[in-house]
């Protein structure tokens, strides 16, 4: 194609856009508001799923040692559970630091509670906090784990914890969530779809006389074709840059005023950097495809005279 008939088919589209002010506006509106109640429901189902890995990251392993177990055996113990492939991290917690950690955690209600358990009266036992690479692997790693006190004759673990059957009730709801959001996502954008191609085609469709015209006096079909596949290009890029805007700007001003709450909570918001280039991406992909196709599918029909 030449550049002075690109040029013309990128005028010509543009010219329809505006020249055909209502059937244009009601175009973008329907992609707008489509495609906004996607976004809506697509920064959902984001922040739902990334609250679930959270959820996820946050699972552990807890490896309690028999008291007065020799250090010698504790280091050996320490790199048989480190050796174990799954194992992304363990970390000694000393029953000393045990103890601070839970002055800490009870607060001022605990302190007369756990008063005169310092040194040797200290109730707690040693132990490692486990981490593994992939959070729905922790039952195999923790059944690992507590097989190695099978080949000793002293065995140093007491007792393996990784909340079993919270755990896994937890797992099940988490992809429960992340399934149902997914299908809820799209369902919407192949709703939105089905909108917006029909007012788009409903846009083409009132003009059916001017492309009978062009037709009958000798103009071929990709001629005809480009103009309209231009202004339903237009019409996707104005109709999904309006939800866009809107979308992430609240997003942005979700986040200034409540993730200092909820980092109190230790939960966090999907940064704003990655959901803007997720929404973006998606809403402006999905309205420059539907305007083009319901332009494709709506001129098709009147080139055959």
């Amino acid at each position: 194609m030449k550049i002075s008939t690109a040029g013309r088919h990128l005028r010509e589209g543009t010219k329809s856009v505006l020249r055909n002010g209502w059937m244009s506006f009601a175009s973008i509106s329907s992609i707008a508001i489509s495609l906004f109640i996607l976004g809506v429901f697509l920064l959902l189902t984001l922040n739902v799923n990334f609250l679930s890995k959270q959820i996820e990251q946050q699972v552990e392993i807890r490896v309690y040692l028999e008291v007065n177990t020799p250090q010698e055996e504790i280091a050996l113990l320490q790199n048989e559970i480190a050796s174990i492939s799954q194992v992304s991290k363990i970390t000694f917690i000393s029953k000393e630091e045990g103890l601070v950690f839970l002055r800490e955690k009870l607060g001022e209600s605990g302190r007369e509670l756990l008063e005169g358990f310092d040194g040797e009266n200290n109730p707690l036992n040693d132990s490692f906090t486990v981490e593994v690479s992939q959070p729905r692997e922790v039952a195999v790693v923790a059944e690992q784990i507590g097989k190695l006190n099978n080949d000793k004759t002293v065995k140093p673990i007491y007792r393996v914890s990784y909340g079993q059957g919270t755990v896994e009730t937890m797992f099940k709801i988490t992809a429960i969530v992340r399934n149902v959001g997914l299908v809820l996502v799209a369902a919407l954008a192949l709703t939105a779809m089905f909108l917006i191609s029909n007012t788009i085609k409903i846009t083409i469709v009132a003009r059916r006389r001017e492309i009978s015209i062009m037709k009958l006096v000798g103009a071929t079909n990709s001629f005809i074709r480009w103009p309209f596949f231009i202004e339903g290009a237009l019409l996707g890029i104005i109709g999904s840059a309006i939800p866009v805007g809107v979308l992430l700007y609240g997003y942005q001003q979700l986040m200034l005023s409540i993730q200092v709450d909820l980092n109190l909570l230790l939960i966090k918001l999907l940064p704003f950097q990655e959901v803007a280039m997720q929404t973006a991406g998606l809403l402006l992909g999905i309205g420059i495809i539907i305007g083009i196709w319901g332009s494709v599918l709506s001129v098709r029909k009147f080139l055959r005279v």
